[in-house]
């Protein structure tokens, strides 16, 4: 009988707990295990809820939640003992008894039409009823029983269907079958012959929350066709055991009888519950309304179902899931919540919020097929199989992903330079004005050369970000990412990680912070640790000026290239750090995981756009915020102290070179040739008199003396003060590195923009004192070992703090910040020394 059928003072022996997997792991660990006795307390005044007592705890439980564990009391044990035994019922008799009782099973088979259910079913009970090789034979459910090992298996034949939704009676049906009898284990048959179909119920069996066990049934249908299907692998990646069989013959039961008996008794070491990944969008619209569906208030009517599972059909506007929600206290709000949802996934991805699930069911489906289903070359391929054959090809595959990554790399810089150059041109002429406009003094020196030149010398750059997002959100609408990740499974796995890994470090590309929050995907605690110590090293988009800045001034006959060329070095540091983390602090076995294949669509220029500019949007923010905050304290540093003592009269060498001039000038006409080739010498002997000053002026402000303090250490990297002091400047975020140099170079107005000026001043700049005086501060090699240390030293600030959330501890984000910093010294030395070789 149920616990919920117990009076007031009546006990008995747990031989049960049935439900869904949540329920069952919350009722367990209160102590509601087979075996244990539970005595009734007493109810509530309205007889809900009733209190029991277990183990010495007295335990509050709802009727329909107590409805869902079996026990056995004294007066049933009395007609189940042996009818010689006379004696007292004793509580081991219970128990013993309990016991039998608990090893019945409960077995529904589901699967969809023509899949041979009913074949199976005839095979295990001994029954002949009709078998078609058409759907909808079974049109309702039969029941059996028969004995195996022990345990008593009650099974029952419920009708073909496709899906679980509720568009045809026969998905109602089984649907609520499922959940008001809660078979302990569901028997997904499925047509081996034809599995990417057949397994679409399947992930709505997950969404479900049950104990599952496919069968493979019709194997040698599959074994005739030449294909390879390594089954044992997809059961690891969803959670769920298969057993390959042929119904028909009776092949492969008994092995599925073993699988149902541990998959029941929670001895099956491939059974767990996951969560098929929607994107996301989808998974917010789910979070948000499974919040609501989780209200204490709520719980006892939705016992029977996982909210998971109830949201995704209200997104999936499943009219059965609207009447049940409809019931709850709170229903109409979550009814219009869901409707607000749905609109906003149809208006954000441009189709109805019914295929999008859909399509992410099947690319689920194709995401596990496509590692583990090889076909034997008989059959016809699909449009998107086709195009898959030569995208994700063994010998094109790589080329195509390279050619495309590179692509995108070159037209960010080589398209971004017309709107930059516009950029450029806004923020001189905005300076041009202030300068003339405005009185001298800090105030005026804070706005033109701290917040706008180091500001405007990274808002600049926001072509080249939108033009890196428009490409990265393309790949991503059609489809494309999810192959690259593909591509790469088979290197992660050699670096000890799973192509599910790839997608947060593509993600890096445009910004570390969502790309380790993305690891919460990934099921393996070390791989998700892994994942998250190598994300700093892709290379983000806030690294971006500072790579088109510097390839733009040394290397820009092959900057397309070039910034190819870090991206993947980014990559391969990588793998390599992964190798040696994998090798030293991961040792641990990975979790298999599935990696979705949506297929390939042609997307809409507004949903790419919009993609881009939402991102885009974020970049902009950072000018505002923190940005701005980190310029202006650079510029105070920078601008103080004022009460310099130089150890030159800059001001009287630049007198004496204007009176020199006049002398050399006094008898010329102005127009003549000589006069203006004196003129330009005058002018250029000014300009590096007064950028000698300037410098000097710099090195004894408070940021150039922490400069100087550090360059010591950056000294064999080829990196003077300014640069050490413009890379550690960069801590809040890395764009920041662009702002630091504007203002240390204190960068003037000229008519071809902001920050060719600053290319210039680069170009141009020159050891004034010491050994090397005379010698340029920025060479090829020194430039590359700037870029290279860019790429890899210490994330930022919302970086750490992203670490040490996701990881939960300060211990992997200090670790993160140490390792990186160590590292990039270690690659840029190298790069100095052998590009100087080189170079």
């Amino acid at each position: 009988m149920k616990l919920s059928e117990l009076s007031t003072g009546e006990s008995g022996v747990i031989t049960k707990v049935s439900g869904r997997g949540a329920f069952r792991k919350r009722i367990t660990e209160m102590g509601f295990v087979k075996g244990k006795t539970v005595n009734v307390v007493k109810n509530a005044p309205l007889l809900d809820p009733v209190e029991y007592n277990i183990m010495g705890y007295e335990v509050s439980l709802r009727r329909n939640e107590a409805a869902l564990i079996d026990v056995i009391t004294v007066e049933e044990a009395k007609h189940t003992v042996l009818d010689s035994f006379k004696g007292v019922i004793t509580e081991d008799i219970l128990r013993e008894n309990a016991n039998k009782l608990g090893k019945t099973i409960n077995v529904a088979l589901v699967g969809n039409p023509n899949a041979g259910k009913t074949s199976v079913f005839n095979f295990a009970s001994g029954s002949h009823e009709h078998v078609g090789n058409y759907s909808g034979v079974t049109v309702e459910y039969k029941e059996a029983q028969f004995k195996y090992k022990g345990y008593t298996f009650n099974i029952t034949d419920l009708p073909g269907t496709y899906s679980l939704s509720a568009y045809t009676p026969e998905e109602v049906y089984v649907r609520n079958y499922i959940v008001e009898n809660n078979p302990d284990v569901i028997v997904n048959v499925v047509d081996a012959s034809n599995l990417e179909r057949n397994l679409y119920l399947t992930t709505q069996l997950i969404d479900m929350d049950l104990k599952v066990v496919v069968d493979l049934n019709m194997y040698d249908e599959l074994e005739r066709n030449g294909d390879r299907f390594d089954y044992k692998a997809l059961g690891e990646m969803i959670g769920i055991p298969f057993v390959p069989t042929v119904g028909s013959k009776g092949r492969g039961l008994t092995q599925l009888y073993d699988t149902i008996i541990n998959v029941y008794t929670d001895h099956d070491k491939t059974s767990r519950h996951i969560h098929i990944n929607y994107g996301h969008d989808v998974e917010a619209a789910i979070c948000t309304l499974q919040q609501q569906l989780r209200l204490p208030e709520n719980r006892h009517q939705l016992v029977r179902y996982s909210t998971r599972f109830i949201a995704i059909k209200l997104l999936d506007k499943d009219r059965e899931a609207r009447k049940l929600v409809a019931t709850l206290s709170n229903g109409s709000e979550i009814i219009a919540m869901a409707d607000g949802e749905i609109k906003k996934l149809e208006k954000h991805l441009n189709d109805d919020s019914e295929t999008i699930i859909t399509d992410a069911k099947y690319a689920f489906v194709a995401g596990a097929l496509k590692e583990t289903f090889k076909e034997g070359g008989r059959r016809k391929r699909k449009s998107t199989e086709a195009i898959d054959a030569f995208m994700t090809h063994k010998f094109f595959g790589f080329p195509i992903f390279f050619f495309f990554i590179w692509l995108t790399f070159y037209a960010t810089f080589a398209l971004g330079e017309y709107p930059k150059g516009l950029l450029e041109l806004g923020i001189d002429k905005l300076m041009i004005l202030l300068n003339t406009s405005m009185a001298e003094g800090p105030f005026k020196d804070l706005l033109v050369n701290g917040i706008i030149n180091g500001v405007g010398n990274v808002i600049v750059f926001l072509p080249n970000i939108l033009i890196l997002f428009f490409f990265i959100s393309l790949l991503e609408d059609t489809g494309y990412m999810a192959r690259a990740a593909f591509i790469m499974d088979k290197l992660m796995h050699k670096i000890g990680l799973h192509g599910k890994s790839f997608i947060p470090l593509i993600m890096g590309f445009g910004c570390n912070v969502p790309a380790i929050m993305a690891t919460r995907t990934i099921e393996s605690r070390s791989n998700r640790l892994l994942t998250m110590l190598i994300s700093p090293l892709m290379s983000c988009s806030a690294r971006l000026p500072v790579y088109i800045l510097v390839l733009g001034a040394f290397f820009p006959n092959n900057a397309g290239t070039m910034l190819f060329g870090i991206y993947l070095l980014g990559i391969v540091l990588a793998i390599i750090m992964a190798l040696i983390f994998k090798k030293t602090m991961f040792r641990h076995k990975d979790v298999p995981f599935v990696m979705e294949l949506p297929p390939y669509r042609i997307p809409t220029l507004r949903a790419t756009t919009r993609h881009m500019w939402f991102k885009g949007s974020q970049y902009l923010k950072k000018m505002g915020g923190i940005i701005l905050v980190a310029v202006i304290f650079i510029w105070v540093l920078s601008y103080y102290p004022r009460d310099v003592r130089y150890t030159k009269d800059y001001e009287k060498n630049m007198v004496l070179v204007e009176q020199q001039f006049k002398q050399q000038t006094a008898l010329l006409d102005p127009n003549a040739k000589d006069y203006v080739l004196l003129a330009s010498q005058r002018d250029t002997l000014i300009r590096h008199i007064d950028a000698e000053m300037q410098s000097e002026r710099q090195k004894n402000s408070y940021l150039g003396r922490i400069g100087v303090a550090i360059e010591p250490v950056m000294r064999p990297l080829g990196f003077d003060w300014k640069m050490s002091i413009a890379l550690l400047s960069a801590l809040p975020a890395k764009e920041i590195v662009v702002s630091t140099m504007g203002v240390i170079y204190q960068v003037e107005n000229s008519d071809d923009g902001n920050t060719s000026s600053l290319i210039r001043k680069l170009q141009d700049d020159q050891y004034t004192i010491g050994p090397r005086k005379g010698e340029r501060v920025f060479s090829q090699p020194v430039a590359l070992s700037f870029l290279v240390f860019v790429l890899i030293y210490f994330p930022c600030v919302a970086v750490v703090a992203a670490l040490k959330k996701e990881s939960g501890s300060w211990r992997w984000a200090l670790f993160t910040i140490f390792y990186t910093t160590a590292l990039a010294w270690v690659v840029s030395f190298i790069v100095y020394n052998v590009a100087k070789m080189v170079l």
